[in-house]
């Protein structure tokens, strides 16, 4: 009797061990670490005092400011103001007044800052004037360079100056430029190789979105200002290090992510979508939201607010 018992309860323990070894795998994974930074991604605000675009952009300020955990840090892709190109500089002086204004009034959080096309005054009457180009901007936002890197919650930042004068005055191109792309390749040459890197630009580096254009007929043609014209040179330059995790753009107003040697570029559409008239294509007017964690990696999406 003894000896069934024994028997019985030996099959039992069996069985419930058999039975519980299933369930191990439904247990949850422990949550990934806490990120170290987590970062808004605005790009193409085009301000102005028209088209209803200050309440809308105070509408986005609001929602980034609402977010939980807490945003840290805000990256500002480019074309801060609605345009600069050949405007009076009354006008120029009254979208970057009201830039000012709603920073101060509707923002605690710290913001940097990089250029884009329509943060540059090129008008061809007045290149003697020290506005002339791209310092009227600089001085406003407070830089000595348009180009610049700083380190925040043990990530590096790069921000790049991706907007200069084509050959002929009359358009712009995408790219650094020999002083410039020097200047990054010694700052990646400095950075420590456990430092994982964020580089934002106004024109993406790379990006997809071209091969959707209207104009396409029997192949695609790329304009100059859409994409930078150096792309190759700095994907070879990136592919050296492998702590660069992330290229941030704007410009093209369309939501777009694209994985090349493991670095993932990503144009998070634009704050004011259609330039302030709806939907850019299918990107509705949002933000980008970025976590990075201690270990180099990263979690993105795009938000519409």
């Amino acid at each position: 009797m003894i000896t069934n018992l024994m028997k019985r309860r030996s099959l039992l323990k069996g069985l419930g061990a058999a039975a519980l070894t299933p369930s191990l795998s439904f247990i949850p994974k422990p949550k990934k670490d806490t990120p170290v930074l987590r970062v808004a991604h605005i790009t193409d605000v085009h301000l102005k005092n028209d088209l209803g675009a200050p309440k809308k952009f105070e509408r986005c300020l609001h929602h980034i400011q609402q977010h939980s955990p807490k945003v840290d840090l805000i990256l500002n892709g480019g074309d801060i103001v609605f345009d600069m190109n050949k405007e009076k500089r009354s006008d120029i002086d009254a979208q970057w007044k009201l830039m000012e204004m709603m920073m101060k009034n509707e923002n605690d959080i710290p913001v940097k800052y990089c250029l884009g096309n329509h943060d540059i005054w090129w008008n061809e009457d007045s290149k003697n004037e020290i506005f002339y180009g791209k310092q009227y901007s600089l001085d406003r936002l407070e830089l000595k360079e348009p180009y610049y890197s700083f380190k925040q919650n043990g990530w590096k930042f790069i921000i790049l100056d991706s907007t200069h004068q084509d050959i002929d005055d009359t358009w712009y191109i995408g790219k650094l430029g020999d002083r410039q792309m020097q200047w990054l390749t010694t700052e990646l040459k400095n950075t420590p190789k456990k430092t994982p890197i964020v580089i934002m630009s106004h024109i993406p580096i790379l990006t997809s979105v071209l091969m959707i254009q209207d104009n396409v007929v029997n192949r695609w043609e790329f304009l100059g200002g859409d994409m930078h014209t150096d792309c190759a040179e700095l994907t070879n330059l990136f592919y050296e290090y492998s702590n660069i995790k992330l290229c941030l753009s704007g410009h093209i107003h369309i939501r777009d992510k694209v994985v090349y040697n493991d670095v993932t570029y990503i144009c998070d559409g634009a704050v004011s979508g259609a330039w302030w008239d709806g939907i850019r294509r299918q990107t509705k007017p949002g933000y980008g939201l970025i976590d990075l964690y201690a270990d180099g990696s990263f979690n993105e999406s795009y938000i519409t607010y």
